[in-house]
């Protein structure tokens, strides 16, 4: 949870090393077509905020920020469009907290935890942005609004990911679809299954081959939901050699399918992917998405936010790898 006092803002301190690493999330719904953002309030400091805190110990930040909405509000809804991070200084030094942008639907209820949150306030963003009582938490804000307004605030993600590390190819002697992952591999399994129960795909389209399979069975496992797994022939390194249209039409089918999705290859396929992926994007993000090899570390994943309302587009993205023991 978050222990310090905003001191000043990180615009005077240009380059500073950042000290405290934080995350939160700016909840946010519809009523009727009107927009409606959630602050609330810690009797500790008897001021508004985000939901937000810092980062624990083997937690990654979009972790964090669905972590610090659960504890603090009772919400475990999905992560959607990063916003801006914020720079202030505390006492440790200059902090950085990263946000994104969470729906809550109609079943969502927030409830305050009663410690470090004892109000919860939905309002309107021109109200939240006179009550809060840090003015550097309007940036998040202004983005959030920014993207009601051009229709691209309510998103899914669909998520390219590459499986966690497998034994040496050198020394595996069996069939290659049968290689399994390294010891490593298989703790890395588990920190990419935490990773995307921020996400919560509902689909999951993988390669038949075993380090893919064991890479996506932790989280659809451990998730409440009904994960469908379609097993594709055509995401394997030798059918995606031979015919790389086929395995480019598996990111066309997560398009159509209008659900959150997971797409989970091997190295040599991804140059493919990544290339289909690109001609869904928005001008200039392009830029962002990897060009060289290998493309992907182990573990590895690219979060695409789609919006509902154009479902052919992407207008967001965030490379993500799992926390690395």
């Amino acid at each position: 949870m978050m222990t310090d006092t905003p001191v000043e803002d990180q615009a005077e301190h240009p380059g500073e090393p950042i000290a405290v690493h934080a995350a939160g999330t700016i909840p946010w719904r519809r009523d009727a077509d009107r927009l409606e953002v959630l602050l609330i309030h810690r009797p500790r400091y008897d001021d508004w905020s985000w939901p937000k805190g810092k980062l624990d110990p083997g937690e990654t930040l979009p972790e964090c920020a669905l972590r610090e909405a659960r504890e603090e509000i009772g919400v475990d809804a999905r992560l959607g469009l990063p916003l801006p991070t914020t720079h202030y200084r505390v006492s440790a030094g200059l902090k950085a907290v990263s946000y994104w942008a969470q729906q809550l639907n109609g079943s969502a209820r927030a409830r305050p935890d009663g410690v470090e949150v004892d109000q919860t306030h939905w309002c309107s963003p021109e109200e939240a942005a006179l009550l809060l009582s840090n003015q550097v938490d309007a940036e998040p804000l202004e983005a959030l609004v920014e993207a009601h307004r051009n229709g691209t605030l309510a998103t899914r993600p669909l998520i390219l990911l590459r499986h966690a590390k497998a034994k040496p190819r050198s020394s595996w002697t069996k069939a290659e679809g049968d290689r399994t992952l390294a010891a490593s591999g298989v703790r890395q399994a588990q920190a990419v299954g935490r990773l995307l129960t921020v996400w919560k795909p509902l689909r999951v389209a993988t390669s038949p081959w075993r380090r893919c399979i064991d890479t996506v069975l932790p989280y659809v496992r451990a998730s409440p939901d009904k994960v469908k797994i379609r097993l594709v022939e055509d995401l394997t390194e030798h059918r995606a050699a031979r015919r790389p249209r086929k395995a480019a039409a598996a990111v066309v089918r997560l398009f159509d399918k209008g659900k959150p999705a997971l797409i989970c290859t091997h190295r040599p396929v991804l140059p493919t992917l990544l290339d289909e992926f690109r001609t869904f994007l928005d001008p200039g993000l392009a830029s962002k998405l990897p060009t060289s090899d290998p493309y992907l570390a182990p573990g590895e994943l690219i979060v695409f936010h789609v919006p509902v309302e154009d479902p052919a587009r992407v207008v967001a993205l965030e490379q993500m790898k799992p926390y690395d023991d």
